[in-house]
């Protein structure tokens, strides 16, 4: 195993990524050129102090100045700093700071102490909660749902999220009764997660932006970042975030906001098609396979035997084995003729697979061969589960026709995904899928989905620069037939579920599928 080097451990635990001064510097002069005049300054994690010493610059008239920081080494340089610039005015000011960790501080009893409005500035810990548990670190907040994920959304990769959103929710939870300004930089990502929960649970947000900033020129770092800015206190509400392309852009560039339940990038695009904003009664987006032990899951054919990712050749039961398609091959639209085939363990999730042994006796040998690296598999759904299990798997897996798109990739392109030598295809978790029981079934889809009208409205709600642009939850607020209907092809679309009802009521098992 790869050793990590304490420095490094510390970095990460601690989301240690100082911000420089210049970058400090500008954040405050943004807050003061909106006409803010905080009388408390606080920065909860505030490092070796390049904000609380910029605040102090730009706001000499407030009353209190607080910086808190678990790490004494980055305080004891914060003093230093502050020693050497120990000239009038600094020397009369109420500078206090605090060695303490975040998630154990009495913050009611803090805030209680400042005078408002308060200025809550800095730049929390862009580390993410997977990565701490990795480190097996401490410096974590207590455990819980606070995002309301629901079912298996709790379980996988939707329940990690940056530390930094976590205080940011605190942050929120401060000003419910009070009145001042959160200023902090952070992922571009996570200022939506924020936006989306306060807008939901109604937090008294009356102005947020966002101002872009380079964080590979500052932090190394290759995301999207920003400036984030609310403004809160009991005073008119606003559902939208206006959008600057950098901190000295005087004029936003755009605004995103709060309609229907989500976050639209493109308000005025969202307005013209809103109406196309329901789900389909006749359609369900689901995603690909879920195992996360590719070396073993994943095969080259060769012959008739099968090459794992470990180089091993090994002869198995074909009926186990199925055409695999993934983002790359979905988004180039690959899906001729497949590279590699996937092991599919279960029809179904929770099936018991102990029925391999007898039904397929090599398959079975092989899952035993390799049961060390599918047991050490990391996602807690893997747990108390059949042996060998996979997700994402059901009889819609099955389905002949499909059609698919990638999530990863940064384009709308919806591809028709045949049978491959009469097998269904399948797909890993990155690439969602509707299944259809025809070809012409899956053909009408795909015109009806690529469609400029279908893409004008999807992309009004897609960010482009996040790691997954397209997810599910963003599919599925798409109707199909209200689309069909704005292309006056609703006859067309009345056929195809027509015909699709025929073949359910026929065939007990595509009726299983949808």
């Amino acid at each position: 195993m790869r050793m990590v080097s304490l420095k490094h451990r510390q970095t990460c635990e601690f989301g240690d990524f100082q911000t420089p001064d210049r970058l400090a510097i500008w954040t405050t002069q943004v807050v003061k050129r909106l006409n803010m005049n905080p009388q408390s300054i606080l920065e909860p994690t505030c490092g070796r102090g390049s904000f609380l010493l910029a605040a102090i610059e730009a706001f000499p008239e407030a009353q209190d100045f607080l910086g808190i920081e678990i790490n004494q080494a980055h305080l004891d340089e914060l003093h230093q700093r502050l020693a050497a610039k120990a000239i009038a005015p600094i020397t009369t000011l109420p500078i206090t700071t605090l060695q303490s960790d975040f998630f154990k501080v009495d913050w009611d009893e803090i805030l209680n102490k400042l005078p408002q409005p308060i200025l809550v500035l800095g730049n929390p810990p862009w580390v993410t909660n997977s990565k701490l548990g990795g480190l097996q670190s401490a410096n974590l907040p207590r455990k819980s749902n606070f995002q309301g994920l629901r079912g298996l959304n709790a379980l996988t990769g939707k329940s990690n999220f940056d530390i930094s959103e976590w205080m940011l929710l605190q942050y929120l939870e401060w000003f419910r009764e009070r009145t001042g300004t959160i200023a902090v930089l952070c992922k571009a990502s996570v200022t939506r997660k924020i936006l989306a929960q306060a807008w939901k649970q109604d937090y008294p947000i009356y102005t947020a932006r966002i101002y872009k900033f380079d964080a590979m020129e500052f932090f190394g770092a290759a995301v999207e970042a920003c400036l984030f800015v609310l403004e809160l206190g009991q005073r008119s509400r606003s559902k939208e975030c206006w959008v600057y392309n950098s901190l000295f852009e005087s004029q936003a560039s755009h605004a995103i906001g709060w309609r229907n339940g989500i976050i639209a990038a493109n308000l005025p695009a969202y307005a013209r098609w809103q109406h196309l904003h329901e789900a389909d009664e006749h359609y369900t987006w689901r995603s690909g396979i879920k195992h996360d032990c590719a070396k073993v899951m994943e095969l080259q054919k060769i012959g008739n035997a099968y090459q794992n990712g470990e180089e091993s050749v090994v002869l198995l039961e074909e009926a186990y084995l199925y055409p695999l398609f993934k983002s790359s091959d979905v988004s180039h639209e690959r899906v001729t003729a497949c590279r590699k085939y996937l092991l599919v363990t279960q029809r179904s999730v929770g099936e018991d697979t102990a029925h391999l042994e007898s039904d397929a006796p090599a398959v079975w040998q092989y899952l035993q061969d390799h049961a060390d690296a599918l047991a050490k598999r990391g996602s807690s759904i893997y747990r108390n589960r059949p042996p060998f299990s996979i997700f994402g798997v059901g009889s819609y897996t099955f389905a002949p026709w499909k059609v698919a798109i990638s999530g990863f990739y940064k384009k709308l392109r919806f591809t028709v995904v045949s049978p491959i030598q009469g097998q269904p295809a399948v797909f890993d978790d990155t690439v969602y899928f509707l299944p259809c029981l025809s070809k012409d079934e899956a053909k009408f889809l795909a015109e009806i989905l690529n469609s400029s009208i279908a893409a004008e409205f999807l992309s009004s709600m897609i960010f482009w620069s996040d790691k997954r642009p397209i997810t599910i939850e963003l599919l599925k607020r798409l109707s199909i037939k209200a689309i069909a209907q704005e292309l006056g092809r609703e006859e067309a679309y009345d056929s195809v579920i027509k015909k699709r009802s025929v073949a359910l009521l026929n065939d007990s098992s595509s009726r299983r599928m949808v």
